[in-house]
């Protein structure tokens, strides 16, 4: 079940919903389209939280061993989009481990993020024209959240 909920966040007079999915939540722009865990305005503009089963637990001692595995995904994930890792770091996404991505693609940009908790890794997607504004990016990196 999905609860949308109107409300104010950071970014001036942007106005955001809070979307709701299965043990998680995050903000998206309020007049985007909300359907499941996904929020879209037109055919780029997307955000989105999908929530994969690990195979083995989320060890932060093996970071360096996870960012290798990451990095080489984020690298195939760009060839298929004929386009190229613009940046990868390390980052918090609702207080967990995340390894963040962008992508540039074809006048657009992706940035994927990868919060590890033990036998679940969020997957936290933002797509955007490459000169769009990025703070639906921004909001859903700080607003997500696990229940």
């Amino acid at each position: 079940m999905v609860l949308i909920l109107a409300g104010c966040g950071g970014g001036g007079n942007t106005n955001w919903q809070q979307v709701q999915g299965n043990g998680f939540s995050f903000n998206a722009p309020a007049d985007w389209t909300v359907d499941g865990a996904t929020a879209t305005n037109g055919d780029v503009d997307r955000v989105e939280v999908i929530v994969f089963r690990l195979q083995r637990p989320y060890e932060q001692a093996k970071r360096a061993a996870v960012a290798r595995e990451l990095d080489r995904n984020a690298s195939q994930l760009a060839t298929q989009l004929k386009g190229s890792v613009t940046s990868k770091r390390w980052a918090q996404a609702g207080g967990l481990d995340a390894r963040s991505y962008t992508i540039g693609f074809d006048g657009k940009t992706e940035e994927i993020t990868f919060a590890l908790d033990d036998l679940r890794e969020y997957q936290l997607l933002c797509r955007r024209g490459a000169s769009a504004d990025a703070a639906p990016c921004t909001e859903l990196l700080r607003s997500f959240r696990v229940r």
